[in-house]
């Protein structure tokens, strides 16, 4: 919502360059995807190389009684 007020705002001072934004937007997006989805899968292998570190730790420590 701020960025769309913003947006609007801009659109008001100088609206050639609103919508140059407003065009350009979706190529940015697509650009950038490739690096969200290996931001994605680098977290998710360091989440599994975390889990096979403390596996030991896990075990070992067997259930908690309640």
């Amino acid at each position: 919502m701020f960025s769309f007020l913003l947006w609007c705002i801009l659109l008001v001072m100088c609206w050639p360059l609103a919508l140059l934004g407003l065009v350009l937007y979706p190529f940015v997006w697509l650009v950038l995807l490739p690096f969200r989805i290996v931001g994605i899968a680098v977290g998710g292998v360091l989440e599994l190389v975390k889990a096979i570190i403390f596996l030991p730790a896990r075990v070992l420590r067997g259930r908690v009684r309640a």
